[in-house]
């Protein structure tokens, strides 16, 4: 028995999977008690191919309704299966809301969250008046009067190193204990997406880009950073939206951003036009 049990444990695999995924059927990424979720899903995949089971775990915790290009996730299993039929046999017995667009193996010290060093979301605002029945579940319709270059001009007033508690959830994402990184650099480079070390949790985040396009009917915005708190995008677009709308000038911005306090920013966007477009390591 213990000869087999270390046998088990040198044909371990780490894998990094990618996946894409219609997050509108689905109560977010964590697995949630009788809720559908992505991780849920997954988790049941996984069983069914390898009798194993198995908690992969996302490079972050997308919400209900909010989409992925390019989701990651790192999960350890034995089975032998490899990773060109694994992706194919995923596919087979998962929804077709969520694809495997591949399958890679990793060295034992990988994590798709510790891991990490940058993400890039996109947010997508319907400008036209009708919108497409298609694209519904897929954008925010927002045919309203808005300055978009108000938007445009102040995007970038989030860029660099901040404290974001003004633009993050009330109501936070279940708090973990701080993992170790394993150099200074990765410290450095690696927000995680919330901690709990008995201390006051760490807001602080770098975005390294933020901007609107307009692109034909859409107004898209692109935000791309070390880490994002939870509804942390989505509050973000809120209070673009303000001042769009002229509600908000751009000194409110970064008045809101300094006040550290949620009250002072507005309300948060719909998660169906959110999509988590690529995580970086």
């Amino acid at each position: 028995m213990a000869l087999k049990s270390v046998r088990y444990r040198l044909l371990a695999r780490n894998l990094k999977l990618t996946l894409a995924y219609d997050g509108h059927d689905f109560a977010g990424w964590q697995v949630q008690p009788d809720r559908v979720s992505v991780q849920g899903t997954l988790v049941s995949a996984f069983e069914h191919l390898t009798g194993e089971k198995t908690l992969p775990q996302g490079s972050g915790r997308t919400d209900a309704g909010v989409h992925a290009l390019a989701q990651t996730a790192s999960v350890t299993i034995h089975s032998p299966i490899p990773a060109p039929n694994l992706i194919r046999a995923l596919n087979d017995v998962l929804p077709r809301s969520i694809r495997v667009l591949a399958v890679d193996e990793m060295p034992p010290d990988f994590h798709a969250r510790r891991s990490a060093t940058a993400k890039t979301y996109r947010y997508r605002i319907y400008r036209g008046a009708i919108c497409p029945p298609f694209l519904a579940r897929y954008v925010y319709h927002h045919p309203y009067p808005l300055d978009e270059s108000r938007m445009i001009a102040a995007a970038s007033l989030v860029e660099g190193e901040h404290d974001f508690t003004s633009f993050a959830a009330v109501d936070p994402e279940k708090r973990n204990a701080p993992e170790k990184r394993s150099t200074p650099e990765k410290r450095k480079n690696e927000a995680p997406e919330s901690r709990n070390d008995g201390h006051e949790i760490n807001n602080v985040r770098t975005i390294f880009s933020s901007s609107w396009q307009r692109q034909g009917e859409e107004l898209v915005y692109t935000v791309r950073g070390n880490g994002f708190l939870h509804h942390m995008v989505r509050n973000l677009v809120g209070t673009f939206l303000m001042v769009g709308k002229g509600s908000l000038s751009a000194a409110d911005v970064r008045r809101i951003l300094d006040l550290r306090d949620r009250s002072a920013a507005a309300a948060t966007a719909p998660a169906s036009g959110l999509f988590l477009v690529s995580v970086e390591y």
